[in-house]
């Protein structure tokens, strides 16, 4: 992969959840009741044993204690980082019902992950070589799962890749105070230490590859080809310089450099986890006014609530019940959004329009589905633009598997490991059972 310029935009920002040193580490492990029944597990996505691992980290067993995330979860590096562990592991520790503060999970597996990292471990090599080979499309946390259990497996894999960088949303899109580009492809590297996973970048399927030529080459397919690109307004004036899809700016900012030098208010249109991320990142770049414009209320933001409260603090500003009907511009560049109030049905208010000032304008309004990039292979079905795929990632076709968001529609990270990880298991019961 390319080297990241050490001057990208996204290496102003500091680590949001600092990591515990020694000792912070070993008393919140011995805190854990280390539940036999344990509600984190279930949590989990990836059902990591998680007291076991923290049980672990309180006897000094680090590496031991990694090996158990690893297992489950390949990617729980990055995982330790990124997920929303306040909805999911943390959010069900039983401490939650004992006025009690939780363990703080995320931390540990984070501590537990680090040293083995540090430490240069390899806790997996690959299996014998069965000589049946896995194609998978796409780069992403679902493909580089199911890639490195393959391997274990013994199976030859390839990953076709449209990019440069590898890594998917976790080097192009997660908010740099979470995680720095430079660490997902860490991250990607050790995945791909096991040996054999090889790589083919700039490859667009199915325009440079077709689905059958893949057939061919391959004995399965793995489909993780995650979202397409931002949603547009579809509004009068988008055209103007200074109006981006969030999620394009965002992979801009955390692999090279924006310039925000002259931009005095910004605008963010959207109320999910991407507007509250892209908020954040602005504010942090030294926007000193930034605005989100949210169709509801605070109450029915799709976003993560702990997400908007540190945004909340950073000095997010919002106006809620708007919708913005376009845009104008000064000299080809935006100026100000023009919106409409909405009442509490989400009904426009007749003669509330008004303009809202905006030198940057980001679009944080969903993305696009690839489900049909699939339609050369019979058998695939896509609803809502998404893979129609089996709890272990069978599609209608035989020896075809997908995972990911191009499969749940955009979840997190770990699911995307999960459904990789389970994926290679059923794909390694197809072949052995001699499929194809």
């Amino acid at each position: 992969m390319p080297a990241l310029p050490a001057d990208r935009s996204e290496a102003v920002f500091a680590d949001f959840k600092p990591a515990l040193d020694d000792n912070q580490a070993r008393v919140e492990a011995h805190r854990c009741l280390y539940c036999h029944d344990a509600p984190c597990i279930r949590a989990c996505p990836t059902s990591i044993d998680i007291p076991g691992f923290i049980r672990k980290i309180a006897t000094g067993n680090l590496t031991g204690s990694a090996r158990t995330i690893f297992e489950s979860n390949v990617l729980g590096m990055s995982c330790a980082r990124v997920c929303p562990v306040e909805v999911l592991c943390v959010g069900d520790c039983v401490y939650n019902h004992m006025g009690v503060p939780p363990i703080q999970i995320g931390k540990l597996q984070r501590y537990a992950t680090d040293h083995a990292y540090r430490q240069g471990t390899r806790f997996w090599q690959a299996g014998p070589d069965t000589g049946r080979s896995v194609g998978l499309v796409g780069a992403g946390p679902a493909s580089l799962a199911c890639a490195h259990r393959l391997r274990r497996f013994g199976h030859a894999v390839t990953i076709y890749e449209a990019r440069e960088v590898l890594g998917g949303l976790n080097s192009t899109g997660i908010a740099p105070y979470k995680m720095p580009a430079d660490r997902a492809i860490e991250e990607v590297d050790w995945v791909r230490s096991i040996g054999g996973i090889e790589v083919q970048t700039g490859v667009n399927v199915p325009t440079d590859l077709g689905w059958a030529e893949l057939e061919q080459r391959h004995d399965a397919l793995f489909i993780g080809i995650g979202l397409g690109p931002d949603s547009r307004l579809q509004a009068r004036g988008e055209h103007l310089q200074g109006i981006h899809g969030a999620v394009d700016w965002i992979e801009r900012m955390k692999l090279g450099k924006v310039d925000v030098s002259k931009v005095q208010t910004a605008v963010v249109i959207g109320g999910g986890n991407t507007a509250i991320d892209a908020v954040r990142e602005l504010l942090g770049l030294g926007v000193s006014y930034v605005k989100l414009l949210y169709r509801g209320v605070e109450a029915g933001m799709p976003g993560y609530a702990h997400e908007w409260a540190s945004a909340k603090k950073e000095g997010a500003r919002v106006v809620w019940r708007v919708q913005p009907l376009g845009f104008e511009g000064h000299g080809g560049r935006v100026t100000a959004v023009r919106c409409m109030r909405l009442d509490r049905n989400k009904q426009p208010i007749e003669g509330s329009e008004h303009t809202i000032a905006a030198d940057l304008v980001l679009l944080a309004i969903g993305q696009g589905k690839l489900g049909g990039l699939v339609s050369g292979l019979d058998g695939v079905q896509v609803e809502g633009g998404r893979i129609v795929a089996d709890a272990a990632g069978a599609t209608g076709r035989p020896g075809v598997y997908a995972g990911g968001d191009c499969v749940n529609g955009g979840q997190e990270v770990v699911n995307a490991v999960a459904m990789g990880r389970d994926a290679a298991v059923a794909i390694h019961s197809f072949l052995s059972a001699g499929g194809r």
